[in-house]
């Protein structure tokens, strides 16, 4: 019941906001908003679900031209109401300081929003190896005219989400992120990061590159996971996908044919069992996607209809979760 209260609560709100900033002002918030809504089938055991993947309300907006935030909330990260991003940036130029929860600087996949995302279902380094959100202080700076950099890095709690109160700490977490682009198609990406989510140090590295112009998009990445003490077998995954988008005038915007290939070595997600030891949270696995998208609008509000197959080839003599078969999924984003 006060999860649909504050659910009520906070659509309200947002409606209300969304009217006040009707008026033209540079500094009057914006609301922004994604919605994923799919359906799943796995012929193995003949089963499917529908569900709503994302729900999910933001406003971002300037107190001066140098100072902007912003404050996003998802209603429905897989049935749950989280807290996404909330967060204060200092941005001149060429720089920027951002204080508060947010992505943490790391991989090119993870980094992705829901609506930014080429498939229906997340990558395995984006969903289970290299997906971080935490609280802290991020820098940003930018520099190159014909080869430009961008250089990112921060200091987080390592308490996650929900664990800030009470939670006071002397190892911080670190992420450093370097992006550099070539030619205006062609953007290689470098970064590193060390958590802790108990007290077993993990250090990841990850590197990748991706062409993109405005019918091809050809990307690859790969993440490893290194676990202090041997307290785990360090982690291999890998993500490589192409897209050919299709332009059209009539009806669409564009139809797009996609095919991704990943892979993901056994994973633990750091945290130790009753026996006080770290366990296999996620199986190794390979996996085919194929897949097909139809765009609806553009730029701000816009849509897109994403039918995918899936085909998981999964460690011989591992049991995998009920979510780890072959599927066909069906998913319609919605972002305004």
């Amino acid at each position: 019941m006060l999860k649909k209260l504050s659910a009520i609560t906070i659509i309200t709100f947002c409606i209300i906001l969304h009217a006040y900033a009707q008026e033209k002002s540079p500094y009057h918030p914006e609301i922004h908003g994604t919605i994923r809504a799919k359906y799943e089938y796995e012929p193995q055991i003949n089963a499917g679900r529908f569900e709503v993947r994302n729900a999910r309300i933001s406003v971002t907006g300037s107190i001066r031209p140098k100072i902007s935030y912003k404050a996003e909330i998802d209603l429905s990260d897989e049935g749950k109401i989280k807290m996404l991003d909330a967060y204060v940036r200092f941005n001149p130029e060429q720089w920027s300081l951002t204080m508060g929860q947010m992505r943490v600087p790391f991989t090119i996949d993870a980094h992705r929003s829901p609506h930014q995302q080429y498939f229906a279902n997340r990558s395995f380094i984006a969903k289970q190896v290299g997906n971080v959100r935490d609280v802290g202080l991020a820098g940003m700076y930018q520099f190159g005219n014909n080869v430009p950099f961008v250089i990112e890095g921060g200091i987080f709690n390592g308490s996650g989400l929900t664990n800030q109160k009470d939670y006071w700490t002397k190892n911080y977490n670190f992420s450093v992120k370097t992006t550099a682009s070539f030619f205006k198609c062609i953007t290689v990406v470098a970064s590193a990061q060390r958590i802790k989510p108990e007290d077993v140090s993990i250090i990841m590295c990850d590197a990748g590159a991706y062409y993109q112009d405005s019918r091809w998009h050809i990307e690859a990445e790969y993440l490893r996971k290194n676990y202090a003490r041997g307290a785990f077998s360090g982690v291999n995954a890998i993500d490589a996908f192409i897209s050919r988008t299709f332009p059209l005038k009539k009806y669409l915007t564009g139809i797009s044919a996609l095919c991704r290939y990943d892979y993901m070595s056994d994973h633990s997600n750091g945290i130790k069992n009753d026996a006080g030891k770290l366990f296999i949270n996620d199986h190794e696995r390979h996996r085919m996607t194929i897949g097909t998208t139809l765009h609806f609008g553009a730029k701000k509000v816009y849509a897109d209809l994403r039918v995918n197959y899936e085909k998981y080839f999964n460690k011989h003599g591992a049991t995998p979760s009920i979510s780890d078969h072959d599927k066909f999924v069906i998913e319609l984003m919605c972002r305004f």
